[in-house]
């Protein structure tokens, strides 16, 4: 089979040896989930229970007041108590409104969370191919389902593009760039079935005839299962794997675009506008769950390793699991060494503050990590090297965008490639003098953002009061004067 790529890109050290081949294994019920009820890209929740209220795992607890197409639901992961309804920081370093349930008392130890009848809580299964698009559509909404590799975009909304642009290739990401990360893996190892069912669901909605299983090199060992997916009697046609070089950051939507189709994403585009959907494997697992199990989105599968996890694994956990409350038999954590808590992979990842951050819909991996897996270095002074510029994928200058925000102007910053930069962290990483780029990358991103909706208020504001002034000017007087 041919091996393709993009252009440019890091040869990391992959890290993936810990958990590399690993089965995904069930985590005990925890004593609590701490559940944020905004976990998607879009418009906010309110909560639907209240303090003190009893819910059973995979009944809805949060949802927008008017659910509109930028909205998903959050259900609740286990059966239990509200305790409470309160802030707590979540892995974007904010606070946000959570709600905590209680687990009742067991009386055996060790229970999953799959041992709950799905049947019972779940909604109805849906055969997605005798329904409508429209109802289809509702039910991916209906079961909080996003995009989980990372961006948490809602993934009906990705798949209901307009009507001006057509698609004709869904892809599946199955890449998995990041090191240490193994959880894509172990999931289209365990549940090959379910991400054809996933992709065939997709096609239907979109009406697309073509679909690309896109993994890299390192994963070569699973393309005879897939394969044996792809050749039972009811098995969508138009689904074939691409295999792409192990190369960072290839699972970056657009640069798996680029190596499976050589199409390129412009400018400030989207991959609709090259005639694609992108979904990671897992999101398509979880769709393909929706329908043949009627399961929300309740459960993540991530994978835990780093020098100061004693026991480095691919877990299944309730969305709202907090690392701490497991087992030390099932999750031992030499906190002795613990030096950097990651959510996510160690190029894009969130460093958090503490164990008490909820795993997420959208969490990948937790990393801990030691001392000597992390760099501390105070930050030189740029030495024009230029070694960010020929190592981005994007092609962008990141020397430029950098130099722009220093001297404040956006606008340079925003020419030289500021919002197209995908903040993957090769030109932090290859940069000598240890410039926090990326950082700098996201700062200027949310001043560019604060500067945007100032200015609307501000257009808006005038807006009213030339409004407010026209009505004041009394009928006929703009005639006679």
């Amino acid at each position: 089979m041919a091996v393709s790529t993009f252009k440019r890109g890091l040869r990391l050290p992959t890290r993936k040896h810990a958990t590399e081949g690993k089965p995904v294994e069930l985590v005990p019920v925890p004593k609590q989930v701490v559940i944020p009820i905004n976990q998607h890209f879009g418009a906010p929740n309110k909560a639907l229970v209240n303090v003190g209220d009893h819910v059973v795992r995979g009944q809805k607890i949060a949802d927008a007041a008017a659910p509109g197409p930028m909205t998903v639901p959050v259900h609740a992961s286990i059966t239990g108590i509200v305790k409470k309804i309160e802030p707590r920081t979540q892995s974007n370093n904010t606070d946000g409104l959570c709600v905590v349930i209680e687990a009742p008392p067991r009386e055996t130890a060790g229970d999953s969370p799959e041992g709950e009848k799905p049947a019972d809580l779940f909604m109805p299964p849906l055969d997605p191919f005798a329904c409508t698009k429209e109802e289809a559509l509702a039910r991916i909404r209906e079961a909080g389902i996003l995009g989980m590799g990372g961006a948490g975009f809602p993934s009906h909304v990705k798949l209901s593009p307009p009507p001006d642009k057509p698609i004709d290739t869904i892809i599946a990401d199955g890449a998995e760039c990041e090191p240490y990360l193994t959880t894509d893996e172990a999931a289209m190892s365990e549940k090959p079935h379910l991400l054809v069912k996933g992709l065939a669901i997709v096609m239907k909605i979109t009406g697309v005839n073509r679909a690309i299983i896109g993994m890299e090199d390192n994963k070569e060992k699973l393309i005879p299962m897939i394969e044996r997916e792809l050749r039972l009697e009811n098995a969508p046609a138009g689904i074939s794997i691409g295999l792409c070089r192990t190369l960072y950051p290839q699972g970056g939507e657009k640069m798996l675009i680029t190596a499976l189709t050589g199409r390129e994403v412009p400018s400030g585009g989207l991959p609709m506008d090259v005639g694609c959907i992108v979904q990671n494997v897992g999101t398509l697992i979880a769709i393909a769950e929706a329908f043949t199990l009627g399961k929300p989105l309740i459960d993540r599968d991530l994978t835990v390793s780093g020098g100061a996890c004693r026991t480095p694994k691919n877990i299944r956990a309730p969305i709202g699991t907090l690392l701490k409350d497991l087992p030390p038999e099932f999750m031992d954590i030499d906190h002795d060494r613990l030096a950097k808590i990651l959510f996510g992979g160690p190029m894009m990842g969130t460093a958090v503050p503490s164990l008490e951050v909820p795993v997420q819909k959208n969490t990948s991996g937790i990393i801990l990590m030691t001392k000597e897996e992390t760099i501390v270095a105070a930050e030189g002074s740029c030495i024009r090297c230029c070694r960010c510029i020929r190592n981005c994928p994007c092609r962008l200058s990141p020397v430029i965008m950098n130099t722009s925000l220093e001297a404040d102007d956006l606008d340079y910053a925003v020419e030289a490639g500021l919002m197209d930069c995908i903040e993957c962290g090769s030109c932090a990483y290859v940069c000598p003098a240890r410039i926090r780029l990326v950082q700098r990358f996201r700062v200027g991103k949310q001043r560019l953002r604060i500067r945007q909706q100032a200015a609307r208020a501000a257009a808006e504001a005038a807006a009213v009061r030339q409004m407010g002034a026209g009505a004041a000017v009394p009928a006929g007087a703009a005639a006679k004067n």
